[in-house]
């Protein structure tokens, strides 16, 4: 055979003969191509190859070790037969629907060269041949059009997009795809992630959309408002603010652009509220989703059955006597009014009692006979409070059976039509409960029932856009409970006792002669990062033991840094994971992912499937961390085990994964670790703040170590600002 080379890559030209195997999610495909007479085995990402097609790939020539020699596609064309033979074969294939290989010869027959012509544009012409009806060359038309169409989307997409994200968008709108995206490439922004607004706008650069055009107008907006929630948490912005935003991102006038977006809230596109004189705008699923949220939370806390609070009294006297338990104040406050209310927020830092209300409402609440949902919104979160009262607690979005619908978006089974049975959810790490998953939860929440979310107002807010848990507080319109005082067992805890006064505005003590926290001064950031590498990798695990050590986790403020994520996972892979001929290893958007590396999932994925002990789930959210078990360079995929449920990435779908030797102060929300090193440098002053401070300290259930300088540390105890987020939930509960 003659192969040509190009850049380094050599080329394929030939007939596919057989399907050995073919992955209908990833697209990645194991086939037999003839090629000059004879077989070539190729592998790759060939999403819609089918027997027949004639296949020009780019790739390499490689060598598995059980395989044998194999031909490893990067970049290929299907065309469709063109010879009468080449038309017969592929239509024999069974290819197409309804066409057999005796139907294929007769088609063939008649139509010869033609005969994809008739295919598509004369299918009533088919009823010519014997055994076609009119139903059948109408069925036989649109199977073939399909295909078609799936060929069409993909060769139009490949000068775009790669290939699993070609798949994507044909998956999304089948054969419409390149007429939806010359006509308004910003369509893909919200339709298919991944796809940003500048790679659209490249698009409609070539599709000859103009500047100044309404799509584009529309979708800078979009994109604008769509990048505050994602990455500012904002449900909204201020017109004015949107208006310079998108001016700065488009260079369009901002005469057109106010015109624009007063046609798209006429529309019904964005929505425009107005408070205080102030015009806010939102994308219209926020803005629904914190009018029902609003509506929710009012109907439960009026339609919630009353107790009388003599009985509410008693319940509590004899849960104290049953559990030998003296409750103190606060925490009688947080029983009754949990009794009393359909809606209760319960607040409070660590080792001020919040568990030890939970355990005492799973007594009271059982003993009324009423069924008891507990739940967080992390699997880390749930699997704690599973641990802490001895209740199963399940995830959020596992209470809700999430599943998929026809065009994969995640749904919830329960939902307003199918509430859940309980008639009390008690909530934890509410402070991670994002608007659009509060709405989840509250469409399956059956009137009557109470809800009890408990959270701490003091760490970082959610991830995903709202303001939730301060929002329900400020706005005064349900009973909350601030927990302040600490218990005896957890008054000798360095960590609680500097955790409460950080959040107070006081210094640590950072003396270091508790066994539980220890301050290690360090003067530049390289011998900060150098410090961190060092604890993990040597001094922790000759004090303390491997096991110790297998229970630390590394949490930065930063990406950016010597001390940040990025050189910091760098630094400890190379450190704790280095290359051997005994790993292999993969490559991915500038990551080399490694057998036996840690790392984390950065994005919800609600279709990813695992098991653990025979079970079967879906789902691995933002912030799970896991470890890479094996990889697979055959299948190009590998296996990671995220706390023992065992999931198959492929590699397709590696850039939705980093490394996880360090994380973000973030990334670590509703999680906690035996061991939390804290890195304390000199990054951007917005990240120096002291809730940032606080909730990275908090993390920490047996140690804390902060490595760096003392005038960071006094920067980000005495810095309160909270950086503002753009929301209305507040305001719809008081309107």
């Amino acid at each position: 055979m003659q192969h040509t080379t190009r850049d380094a890559l050599e080329t394929l030209h030939g007939t596919v003969g057989s399907i050995i195997y073919s992955s209908p999610d990833s697209g990645y495909t194991v086939c037999e191509v003839e090629e000059n007479g004879l077989p070539v085995i190729a592998v790759g990402t060939l999403p819609y190859i089918g027997e027949g097609d004639i296949l020009h790939a780019s790739g390499r020539w490689t060598t598995h070790p059980t395989y044998g020699r194999q031909f490893r596609v990067e970049t290929y064309e299907k065309q469709f037969p063109t010879s009468k033979d080449e038309i017969l074969r592929y239509l024999s294939s069974g290819a197409i629907s309804g066409i057999g290989p005796k139907t294929a010869a007769r088609i063939v027959d008649k139509f010869e060269e033609d005969t994809f012509d008739v295919l598509e544009s004369h299918p009533e012409w088919l009823v010519e041949i014997p055994g076609i009806s009119r139903q059948k060359a109408e069925k036989i038309s649109e199977s073939f059009i399909e295909k078609a169409g799936a060929r069409n989307v993909m060769m139009f997409c490949a000068d775009f997009f790669g290939v699993s994200t070609s798949m994507k968008i044909y998956k999304k709108w089948g054969g419409r795809a390149v007429d939806m995206i010359r006509s308004n490439p910003y369509c893909l922004c919200d339709s298919i992630s991944g796809i940003g607004f500048r790679r659209a706008d490249a698009i409609a650069r070539t599709c000859g959309i103009a500047m100044d055009s309404d799509a584009r107008i529309a979708g800078g907006l979009s994109h604008v408002l769509t990048n505050a929630a994602v990455g500012s948490g904002h449900t909204c912005l201020t017109r004015s603010e949107l208006i310079r935003e998108t001016e700065q991102l488009l260079s369009v006038d901002e005469d057109l652009i106010s015109a624009a977006l007063d046609k798209l809230t006429k529309l019904g596109q964005l929505i425009n509220e107005t408070r205080d004189t102030i015009s806010y705008i939102y994308l219209p699923r926020y803005h629904s989703a914190e009018v029902y949220c609003a509506s929710k939370l009012i109907q439960l806390h009026l339609q919630c059955p009353k107790i009388d609070a003599e009985d509410i009294h008693a319940f509590i006297d004899r849960t104290e006597h049953l559990s030998g338990i003296q409750y103190a104040m606060e925490q009688r406050q947080a029983l009754s009014a949990a009794l009393g209310k359909g809606i209760l927020i319960l607040t409070g830092g660590p080792g001020t009692g919040k568990t030890t209300i939970i355990k005492g409402l799973l007594s009271i609440f059982a003993t009324l006979g009423m069924e008891i949902a507990l739940a967080a919104p992390t699997g880390r979160a749930a699997k704690r409070m599973s641990e802490a009262t001895g209740y199963e607690a399940k995830t959020i979005h596992r209470l809700l059976e999430m599943e998929h619908n026809d065009n994969s978006d995640p749904v919830f089974i329960r939902n307003a039509s199918n509430y859940l049975e309980e008639d009390v959810l008690i909530i934890d790490e509410s402070s991670m409960i994002d608007i659009l998953l509060l709405e989840g939860l509250l469409k399956a929440v059956k009137p009557g029932a109470r809800v009890i979310l408990i959270g701490d107002i003091d760490q970082l807010p959610s991830v995903g856009a709202g303001n939730v848990l301060a929002d329900l507080i400020e706005s005064d319109c349900f009973s909350t409970v601030r927990l302040t005082e600490i218990f005896r067992q957890d008054s000798e805890s360095m960590i609680i006792l500097n955790a409460h006064a950080i959040n107070e505005g006081r210094m640590p003590d950072t003396s270091n002669h508790a066994p539980d926290f220890f301050f290690l001064t360090r003067d530049t950031d390289t011998s900060i990062a150098a410090t961190v590498a060092d604890l993990v990798k040597n001094r922790l695990p000759k004090a303390y033991g491997a096991d110790f050590a297998a229970g630390i986790q590394v949490i930065t403020p930063s990406r950016k840094g010597a001390a940040g994520t990025d050189e910091l996972n760098l630094l400890m892979q190379s450190m704790l994971n280095p290359p051997s001929p005994e790993k292999i290893q993969r490559s991915a958007h500038g990551v080399i992912f490694r057998d036996g590396d840690r790392v984390m999932q950065v994005k919800n994925n609600y279709s990813i499937e695992w098991t653990k002990d025979g079970l079967e789930g879906l789902g691995i959210f933002n912030g799970d961390i896991g470890e890479i078990d094996s990889i697979d360079s055959a299948s190009e995929s590998m296996l990671i085990d995220f706390d023992g449920r065992i999931t198959e990435y492929a590699f397709s779908g590696l850039d939705e994964l980093e490394h996880a030797y360090a994380i973000t102060v973030h990334k670590s929300q509703g999680s906690e670790y035996p061991v939390v090193i804290l890195p304390l440098y000199n990054c951007a002053p917005m990240l120096l703040t002291r809730n940032l401070l606080y909730t990275a300290v908090t993390r920490a259930s047996k140690m804390v170590i902060l490595v760096g300088r003392k005038s960071v540390l006094s920067t980000m105890v005495n810095n309160n600002r909270h950086t503002t987020r753009y929301t209305g939930l507040k305001q719809f509960l008081k309107g």
